[in-house]
């Protein structure tokens, strides 16, 4: 990879969060040949770390703790990067730019990577022991002791909740599912799909309930009782709530950048700050294929933002293109999705989606917007270079057509 040239002045960048995309961040400032100090402000007490086997293989017990750190400690010590671990940002300067901590120490900088992810959305209540939230490896550890203990109630089909139902049901626990929707998913895959995503849970012997919510939850002396809408009373270890995440934007606000729905960046990375970046969850991006901001809180984003806002913070003059995709593994179901179907007037079907063999190409006006494919993530894998093209749609629906054989125009 070519190597970006540094002016003299630039000595230092601070990256503020410590999930996988400040570990990305740092990592490509080194492989980018970067020299100077790198301080890397992570609120956890743990080393950056990945997130994704939180809901599935270390849930499980497959995956033990030491296979979580994107890098060992060692690893930022040999590549001189500061890193500060249980420490919090409390603000940012955005004319310096600079990051003061919570001990008061000033930290000016040449550029500034917000890569501050994001939070639990809350369900509403009061707090208990026995509501559950899933964002770090803590979490994970507590939900396992309840998967253990035979029940629980999932709030929330999207995908941390029915990866965590998934798992808990491969433990043989007794998993209740709510979802306030008609289907899960539903705005993002559609009906039809939802209903398929749907049949995944329920044929594996989850209670999913749809159109129906938490009403109020009871502690007991075993776990709790949950009360829902319809009137429903179940009783459980304990309640996951999976219903979405709140970025955390609280530093860009305080410091006057431009937030919507996340802290908005244009197609760099870069704030409305100048030499103020952000990366992953908490990015609002203004991508140049959907011509829109999106924020993705998907772990290849992170990574994949990071490793590019590594390049961004050094000059680099190349837009973040990135089409985005994800994977979920629930049961022996693998999904994938690439793209962002924001809307769709069209969708085209490659195998047999009921069959959990096939991709779901969403398509407006002729532009393929997304590919959600069950089973199929070589299928997947390959339409990526298409997203933002007009493909033929009888080539997309023909197992016989090599999707790379078809043009991007």
């Amino acid at each position: 990879m070519e190597r970006v040239r540094l002016a003299a002045m630039a000595r230092r960048f601070v990256i503020v969060g410590g999930g996988v995309g400040a570990a990305a961040a740092a990592q490509a400032l080194r492989e980018r040949g970067f020299d100077g100090a790198i301080v890397v402000i992570g609120e956890e007490p743990e080393v950056p770390y990945e997130r994704p086997p939180l809901s599935k293989e270390y849930l499980r017990g497959e995956q033990g703790r030491e296979a979580l750190p994107v890098h060992d400690e060692a690893w930022y010590q040999d590549h001189h990067v500061d890193l500060r671990l249980g420490v919090r940002a409390t603000e940012l300067d955005p004319g310096g730019p600079a990051v003061t901590l919570e001990d008061g120490e000033r930290l000016d900088a040449d550029a500034v990577l917000l890569a501050t992810g994001g939070r639990p959305r809350r369900m509403p209540g009061p707090p208990s022991d026995r509501v559950l939230y899933l964002r770090r490896v803590a979490d994970a550890d507590r939900i396992r002791q309840v998967i253990r203990s035979g029940r629980l109630v999932v709030v929330g089909a999207g995908f941390i909740g029915a990866e965590v139902a998934a798992s808990a049901r491969v433990g043989g626990a007794e998993v209740t599912v709510l979802e306030k929707n008609h289907v899960p998913l539903g705005r993002a895959i559609g009906e039809e799909m939802g209903r398929i995503y749907a049949g995944i849970h329920r044929d594996r012997g989850v209670d999913l309930r749809t159109e129906d919510g938490v009403a109020a939850v009871e502690e007991t002396p075993g776990g709790v009782v949950v009360r829902t809408e319809r009137g429903d009373a179940i009783e459980a270890g304990a309640v996951l709530v999976g219903i979405g995440i709140e970025p955390n934007v609280e530093l860009a606000s305080a410091a006057g950048l431009e937030v919507a729905n996340g802290v908005a960046v244009d197609e760099r990375c870069e704030t409305s700050a100048p030499g103020v970046f952000a990366c992953g969850d908490v990015a609002d991006h203004q991508h140049p294929t959907f011509g829109r901001r999106i924020r993705v809180e998907h772990f290849d984003n992170a990574l994949k933002m990071g490793t590019y806002v590594g390049g961004a913070m050094l000059g680099d003059p190349a837009p973040f293109t990135d089409p985005h995709w994800f994977w979920s593994d629930q049961y022996e179901v693998n999904l994938q999705y690439a793209g962002f179907a924001y809307a769709w007037d069209q969708v085209v079907v490659r195998g047999s989606m009921e069959d959990l063999d096939g991709v779901a190409f969403y398509l407006h006006e002729g532009v393929l917007l997304g590919a959600l494919g069950l089973n199929r993530g070589r299928d997947v894998r390959r339409a990526m270079k298409l997203i933002g093209s007009r493909p033929d749609p009888s080539a997309l629906a023909d197992d016989g057509t090599d999707l790379r054989t078809l043009a991007v125009g």
